[in-house]
């Protein structure tokens, strides 16, 4: 009998990564918000035999009113002038069994987004209602490679909040976080501290979220053909 294939989860964290790899047939991978990091790893897992590639995580939100543990599906990744549509039997899937999952746009970055005009200038520009530092790598790999690929994403921050210079710059490029370097900002800008607890706790909120998703959608992250 013919063992079944497998889906390549690209995230951020390596938080974000324990949990995808919590489903069955899922090879998680934590880019670090290192493209060129994220894009050789996920080139290696599909040389391995992946049947498809999601980002999943956590996200930033651009559209006013979405809300800290708002779910979101991709319907498109956004990066560069470019358009890649989502796989649509996989991203119908994924909005069956998550009820109060909306389907929008997924703006690409190559680095992290944090104020809020930003925020509000790209939403403008685009249309975008989230951005994340993952998705438009794997847009990109997978059009290129053949390949279906979704969007599963919990925004962690509103449109209307401004993540401070320790949140931004708190991650190893192993996905893991860099506490020496949150400390280091810490120090050096003490008066960030009361956006730092707020993006903790809104954080982990998303992260719940994320848990939340992994339990509804089961084997390969809801992707329809493992076979």
């Amino acid at each position: 009998m013919q063992a079944p294939g497998f889906v390549v989860a690209a995230t951020g964290l390596r938080a974000e990564a324990r949990i995808a790899e919590r489903s069955p047939c899922v090879k998680a991978i934590a880019g670090g918000g290192d493209e060129t990091r994220l894009t050789a790893l996920i080139e290696r897992a599909i040389e391995d035999g992946a049947r498809g590639l999601i980002s999943f995580g956590i996200a930033g939100a651009l559209q006013p009113g979405l809300q800290p543990g708002a779910c979101i599906v991709g319907s498109a990744v956004l990066f560069d002038g470019n358009r890649f549509a989502t796989d649509d039997a996989w991203s119908a899937h994924l909005l069956a069994a998550l009820p109060d999952a909306r389907r929008e746009a997924v703006l690409g970055s190559a680095r992290a987004v944090g104020g809020v005009d930003e925020k509000a200038e790209l939403n403008r520009a685009t249309g975008a209602a989230i951005v994340d530092m993952e998705s438009h790598v794997v847009a990109r790999i997978a059009v290129a490679r053949g390949l279906p690929f979704a969007v599963l994403r919990i925004v962690a921050d509103n449109a209307e909040q401004s993540l401070p210079p320790a949140a931004v710059n708190g991650m190893k490029p192993d996905g893991t976080p860099d506490i020496a370097g949150v400390l280091k900002s810490l120090a050096s800008q003490p008066g960030q501290l009361p956006d730092l607890m707020r993006t903790a706790f809104t954080a982990r909120r998303a992260m719940a979220g994320l848990l939340r998703c992994h339990r509804l959608l089961g084997l390969g992250l809801g992707f329809v053909d493992l076979s």
